[in-house]
């Protein structure tokens, strides 16, 4: 937890406290239903909730805003960045019921209120947001294909509206089709821990 406070001292007392909670429920719900792989849950803050606020270093959402998380799993990135942003609204989608479940519930012990759930395919999602988000669910082509109907026209941030996805590895070969559009981020330059050493941001306007 002392590694989020690091590098986002701006959070308040009770953000703290929601991100603090995260580990003992995520620890509890693991037990239950594989959300996290089993030995990865002692690297919650680091592996699965910074990485998440990753996205913060490639956009800060304006109040107001919509953003829908595909194939988000127990919640990730989408939980961590409700609590981040507390204005903005957040649609967690999965196509697997029982880690949605497991991400409702986290949200509603915590007592987020800018947050919503569905257990579907993303093709089935038919309303607008201001921004995708993912973490490493598909390829960028594949993911751009069935979130694009999903990208509201109306504009009102720092970046146009689009995809921002996280991401690990080799991405040129990914990237190639979106070139002359796509921006990417190293999250090694933000965040000191080897973990991050191969992971980046990429945003691509739709």
């Amino acid at each position: 937890m002392k590694v989020i406070q690091t590098y986002f001292p701006e959070l308040n007392e009770q953000q703290c406290q929601q991100l603090e909670a995260l580990y003992d429920l995520y620890t509890d719900w693991n037990a239950k239903i594989n959300v996290i792989s089993r030995k990865d849950i002692e690297n919650l803050y680091l592996h699965h909730v910074l990485h998440s606020m990753g996205i913060v270093k490639m956009l800060r959402f304006k109040d107001g805003s919509s953003v829908m998380d595909v194939g988000t799993g127990g919640g990730f990135p989408g939980i961590p960045l409700a609590i981040f942003f507390p204005n903005v609204q957040f649609h967690l989608v999965d196509s697997i019921g029982k880690k949605i479940k497991v991400g409702q519930a986290v949200a509603e012990a915590i007592g987020l209120k800018n947050i919503t759930f569905r257990h579907c395919r993303v093709e089935e999602e038919k309303e607008k947001y201001d921004f995708v988000v993912s973490r490493a669910v598909m390829p960028l082509a594949d993911l751009v294909k069935l979130v694009r109907k999903n990208i509201k026209k109306e504009q009102q941030n720092a970046l146009p509206n689009g995809l921002i996805c996280l991401k690990g590895g080799e991405l040129q070969h990914e990237i190639l089709p979106f070139r002359n559009q796509a921006l990417s981020l190293e999250l090694g330059d933000y965040f000191k821990e080897e973990f991050f050493k191969t992971k980046k941001v990429v945003y691509v306007p739709l």
